[in-house]
């Protein structure tokens, strides 16, 4: 995961890793240092996250890593907890969107604003690792966005969204929708102050993607699978897709859903109403008390 592969990781972490490589240097060539003695015929399985840190970065120790890891993910939890006070205080629904990249996010997004525009009010903030597209579709539905480019970065965490809420300032009551970095991995890691993850698997991605990503299926409350509108063409089994994703996280719950269909979002329309209740019963009731 990248809060061990650099991305993360501060300078400090990043020159220990650089001075580590150098002190400890081999003189061998490569076909010695990883030299096999067995038959290539056979099916071979390099498994790098069987560690105590479940992730492998040259130069580091499992220990080593586990340290940063958690010394990065204490600090992102405290921006996040600031954000979910904010956000708790003036009843405002928080929602984090991950997915891989082309797993339909921004049209849903779009067609969420187009919508429900006269039902909710809306604040969106976009992260990418570079230009302002995504935020540009969204500003042409009428509804406020923020763009964040995290740059080399694969993720936003709790830091970034504290920036892009305070110039956001989302109006008391409204939802606020994150659409994070495309990316199954690093984001699952970083809470950054939402209600609930949702994860978006797109059925043209394959029915195993919980397997193979399994920590972000683990994190995510909802599972919305996207482009349903393109079942009849593939050769896509919906229940084993589910019953994968209930492997992980027994409690996810799936949305099946099209953006191009007329009443395609529905089911996602009605989840996303329930939360906004749940969110404002709790910001009345904290407000009585």
């Amino acid at each position: 995961m990248c809060t061990v592969c650099g991305c993360g990781g501060t300078a400090e972490d990043q020159r220990h890793s650089h001075d580590h490589d150098h002190r400890h240097g081999h003189g061998h060539g490569h076909d010695q240092r990883h030299g096999h003695g067995h038959d290539h015929g056979q099916t071979h399985v390099h498994h790098f996250g069987s560690g105590p840190a479940g992730a492998h970065a040259p130069g580091l120790s499992q220990g080593r890593m586990i340290q940063i890891e958690q010394d990065i993910l204490a600090r992102n939890d405290e921006y996040a907890e600031a954000n979910r006070d904010f956000l708790a205080a003036r009843g405002i629904l928080c929602l984090n969107l991950v997915s891989s990249p082309g797993s339909g996010k921004t049209t849903l997004l779009v067609r969420t604003l187009e919508d429900l525009a006269g039902e909710m009010d809306f604040g969106v903030i976009e992260g990418d690792q570079q230009t302002s597209n995504d935020a540009d579709r969204i500003r042409a539905t009428g509804a406020p966005a923020v763009q964040i480019n995290t740059g080399k970065g694969c993720h936003l965490d709790g830091h970034m969204v504290g920036h892009a809420i305070d110039d956001l300032d989302p109006a008391p009551g409204s939802v606020l929708l994150i659409e994070n970095v495309g990316n199954l991995v690093c984001p699952a890691a970083f809470d950054l102050g939402e209600a609930a993850k949702v994860v978006i698997l797109s059925v043209t991605e394959g029915e195993d993607k919980p397997l193979k990503y399994p920590d972000m299926f683990h994190a995510a409350s909802v599972m919305i699978l996207s482009k349903t509108d393109l079942l009849p063409y593939l050769d896509f089994d919906v229940e084993l897709c589910l019953e994968y994703a209930r492997r992980i996280n027994p409690g996810i719950r799936m949305l099946q859903v099209s953006a191009k269909t007329p009443d395609g979002p529905a089911a996602w329309y009605d989840w996303l109403r329930e939360m906004r209740s749940s969110t404002a019963i709790r910001a009345a009731g904290a407000a009585a008390g």
